[in-house]
């Protein structure tokens, strides 16, 4: 029974040091890459993002004025931001290189300057 109780208390006492050194467990392999992604006339913040080839990842998108959109003609993917709500994205990129998105919905007189790149690399 004292050997239990010492066992959890080293345990706790080793997760605290590695909590305040700011080590933290690394997150399991297959473990989405969530990107957030504000929309907003007439740019993406970010406007760019990098992936892995490989790796899931989910485009959190939001937008704070109107409704937008994001279409990656060259992958296949698009989506649909209504103001004031959130539109996901979840893919796993399959080829790499650099790929524009571009506002698929009208959003005003800069509509056609509204691009995200998508930078994915091995």
């Amino acid at each position: 029974m004292a050997l239990r109780v010492f066992m959890k208390i080293s345990l706790l006492g080793v997760l605290a040091t590695l909590w305040l050194a700011g080590i933290q467990p690394a997150p399991a392999a297959d473990a989405a890459q969530r990107i957030e992604i504000v929309a907003k006339r007439f740019t993406y913040v970010p406007s760019e993002i990098t992936l892995k080839k490989g790796q899931p990842v989910t485009l959190s998108f939001r937008s704070e004025d109107v409704t937008h959109g994001i279409k990656f003609a060259e992958l296949n993917l698009q989506t649909e931001i209504h103001k004031g709500t959130s539109s996901e994205l979840s893919f796993t990129p399959t080829k790499t290189g650099d790929f524009v998105g571009h506002c698929s919905h009208f959003c005003g007189s800069g509509h056609g300057s509204m691009i995200l790149t998508m930078h994915v690399t091995e």
